[in-house]
């Protein structure tokens, strides 16, 4: 391939991935603002708020770090805890880089999985066939910033709008969850079954003696690794049908 259509190659697909990251990028923007209320009541200023969203890309880890911020917990605390709660995000870039190519460079797979989360990971598994790191890069170019941002703006809102509004403000994850996983689930059966399976599974973890008790990133770890392993071995997917999925 010559070099001048490996870049358009490389800016279609980029431009792919800004544009599934648009409706992700807005509902991390909604609940990054309300993540920025609770960053503000620690004691934290617009920056370093922008900063804390730009490095550490997770809703449940950052309200964790903020919940112990506030609590004046020493760094140690602050520093396990978050691991505890993002500790997911390992299984999700492991499972990615399974669907690159072999001969991605290193410094690729560290860029791609620098921008794993929840959302990205599903819009990016949702391709077929081996996947372009540039895809991410389009999706982690929109939706990075609006969640560092959001974060920035809700601190310096601080409290001017009501708590009624800034709970309503984080039903947009919700649909934003939805509209990853209703497409997959409408050409698979098994990937169906698996997801209502899911919803089961970690409604009754929730409640669970024992399972109650650990924190939702270990939970999801668990339950993750449990539906995974039964989709896997009672559906696998062999590499010619994913290709054809492509």
């Amino acid at each position: 391939m010559m070099e001048g259509q490996l870049g358009t190659s490389r800016r279609a697909v980029f431009i792919e991935g800004v544009h599934d990251g648009v409706p992700i990028a807005l509902g991390y923007f909604v609940v990054a603002f309300t993540l920025g209320i609770l960053a503000q009541t620690a004691g934290l200023t617009p920056w370093q708020g922008f900063v804390t969203s730009m490095v550490n890309i997770a809703s449940a880890g950052e309200y964790a770090g903020f919940t112990v911020i506030a609590a004046q917990a020493p760094y140690l605390e602050i520093a396990v805890l978050t691991l505890v709660a993002n500790a997911r995000y390992f299984l999700m870039a492991a499972a990615l880089t399974q669907r690159f190519s072999p001969e991605l460079p290193l410094l690729h797979r560290l860029a791609v999985s620098f921008g794993v989360t929840d959302e990205i990971f599903g819009i990016t598994v949702a391709r077929g066939g081996t996947l372009d790191p540039y895809y991410n890069y389009g999706a982690m170019a929109i939706s990075v910033p609006a969640w560092s941002a959001g974060t920035a703006i809700g601190i310096a809102a601080g409290d001017v709008l009501p708590a009624m509004a800034l709970s309503a403000l984080s039903v947009a994850l919700y649909g934003m969850f939805t509209w990853i996983i209703l497409p997959p689930t409408k050409k698979s059966r098994p990937i169906a079954a698996m997801v209502a399976a899911s919803f089961v599974l970690s409604t009754a973890a929730a409640y669970a003696p024992g399972l109650s008790e650990l924190s939702g990133g270990t939970r999801t770890i668990i339950l993750t690794l449990l539906i995974a392993g039964i989709g896997a071995a009672l559906c696998p997917i062999k590499e010619e049908q994913e290709d054809r999925n492509a």
